[in-house]
């Protein structure tokens, strides 16, 4: 995607085994660097990228990295590129500054594998700028006076200029969030060159881009994650004890606050929109049931399209059919929200009208207690 953009890369073959590893090493003259592709950070670290001198070092090396797990990551893939004669490593990166409420390109002359304690002990060293937009006609001015300060030889101003401005190309075209080439090296023949990258997409703008849809790796994604997208739910797994299931991402944002607040930790964010349909209770329930974490089990839900009776309708549908044992704790307000909340007190449910009383209870039975 860099290509595309104008930002010069390694020549490089993607290899599923280490045959093809050789071979694709074999078509740059034997020296290459083996990469493992897995989607996490600190690869070189962890051995999971090798530098060979010949197509027999490159079998060996792609053999052994194959064979690896990084960062609970398998290794089933790597990437063979060509061997480059760095002199010097920058970092640079786009990516969204909510503060600023503008795109800020980062540059720093300390690039590599320890951006992140550069960034944490050191942070003269990394420079921040509010990117222009393309369209304002001072963009390359502006830019180009900020990037003289890192880059002083005019070759490699020229450079930086050129792939600053096709990485925010990049960046505003694609929905991104992040575009980040650590490092950003410059080689013997003063050539600057995205030695290694990292994109982030915007989920919310995927839909507008179907090219970036094909690229999505499973292991990206939680099995529950993949389920919930399937069945038209907002899922998102956390590391907490208390199944969250409310309607609106804005109340479900605002649960998972007031749990931390209450003392609890949510096992996941999940929105169930504005539906009515008792099916999709039932497949929000199911998907939380197989986090072997959960002790609870809370429903908050603010009825306005969303009925509270079909609400209601579709908890005990769930606990019926899947056989739920753990404790549901509901909060129901809105359209029927009486008759759905005795639906619910008859069936032996644990039923709040408030949200914090709703939260208190969930968190009593997250850590054994009884409910208010």
């Amino acid at each position: 995607m860099l290509e595309q953009y104008g930002i010069p890369v390694p020549k490089g073959e993607l290899a599923c085994t280490a045959e093809q590893a050789a071979k694709a090493a074999g078509g740059l003259g034997g020296g290459a660097v083996i990469k493992a592709q897995v989607l996490t950070g600190g690869r070189g670290k962890a051995g999971a990228i090798r530098v060979v001198s010949s197509q027999a070092e490159a079998e060996s090396a792609a053999k052994h990295i194959l064979a690896m797990t990084v960062k609970g990551f398998a290794v089933e893939r790597v990437l063979v590129t060509e061997r480059l004669d760095i002199e010097a490593e920058y970092y640079a990166a786009l990516t969204v500054d909510r503060q600023a409420k503008a795109a800020i390109l980062i540059i720093s002359a300390a690039g590599g594998m320890d951006i992140e304690e550069i960034a944490e002990h050191k942070p003269e060293k990394i420079r921040r700028l509010a990117m222009p937009c393309a369209a304002e006609s001072n963009n390359a001015e502006v830019l180009e006076q900020w990037l003289s300060e890192s880059f002083a030889e005019q070759l490699l101003l020229n450079q930086a200029l050129k792939i600053t401005q096709n990485m925010n190309r990049l960046f505003r075209d694609k929905d991104c969030s992040l575009v980040e080439i650590n490092p950003l090296a410059v080689t013997a023949q003063g050539q600057l060159i995205a030695a290694d990258a990292k994109i982030v997409f915007d989920d919310n703008g995927i839909p507008q881009h179907p090219d970036l849809a094909e690229l999505r790796n499973a292991e990206e994604y939680t099995t529950d994650e993949i389920e919930a997208r399937e069945a038209g739910l907002s899922y998102v797994s956390l590391s907490g004890e208390i199944g969250c299931m409310v309607n609106g991402a804005g109340l479900a944002m605002a649960t998972m606050d007031c749990i931390k607040l209450a003392g609890g930790r949510a096992a996941n964010f999940l929105d169930v929109g504005g539906s009515s349909n008792p099916q999709k209770v039932l497949d929000a329930m199911r998907i939380l049931l197989q986090n072997e974490q959960l002790k609870v089990i809370l429903v908050n839900i603010f009825g306005g399209i969303t009925r509270c009776d079909d609400v209601a309708q579709g908890i005990l549908w769930a606990r019926d059919q899947l056989g739920i044992t753990l404790p549901i704790v509901i909060r129901l307000i809105g359209t029927n929200e009486e008759k759905g909340r005795d639906m619910l007190r008859r069936a032996g449910l644990i039923v709040a009208r408030g949200m914090s009383d709703a939260i208190n209870d969930a968190v009593a039975c997250a850590k054994g207690g009884s409910h208010s």
